[in-house]
């Protein structure tokens, strides 16, 4: 399931990170980070993921 997890986030970082903890804080976070740039959206949401 982490690898589908994972291709979500580099598609849609913050929809790897809904799947992975909800609405959480860091789901709030990865929003903020891919409005300023997609790429530390991306790399927010994989280490969210890698991290659980």
């Amino acid at each position: 399931m982490d690898i589908l997890r994972i291709i979500a986030a580099v598609i849609l970082p913050p929809l790897g990170v809904f799947l992975q903890v909800g609405m959480k804080g860091a789901f709030w976070l990865n929003i903020l980070l891919t409005l300023l740039g997609f790429i530390p959206g991306i790399i927010h949401a994989v280490w969210v993921i890698a991290r659980r």
